[in-house]
């Protein structure tokens, strides 16, 4: 398995939203085919067919326990990820 088949598995289990890197968030969501938009430190991800907005900021070097649990939550409602041996 990848490492961003890993970090996926780590952000469905949410037993460590504090624990989880910045950027490595943000490459996920890329992966999964949303399109990134950064205005100041926001990073804004959009993708077709999904009505949510996800609106990310970095705590240090993790991303935010609430936006992961937000990533979570859009992750499952979508069924993103559903094969993420590719990822």
């Amino acid at each position: 398995m990848t490492q961003l088949g890993k970090l996926l598995e780590r952000i469905l289990r949410g037993t460590s939203d504090a624990g989880i890197p910045f950027a490595d968030l943000c490459l996920l969501l890329r992966r999964l085919g949303f399109t990134e938009r950064v205005r100041g430190s926001h990073h804004i991800f959009a993708r077709e067919g999904i009505d949510e907005i996800i609106n990310l900021q970095a705590r240090g070097t993790n991303a935010k326990s609430y936006q992961v649990k937000q990533v979570r939550g859009v992750i499952v409602k979508y069924r993103l990820g559903d094969h993420h041996d590719s990822l």
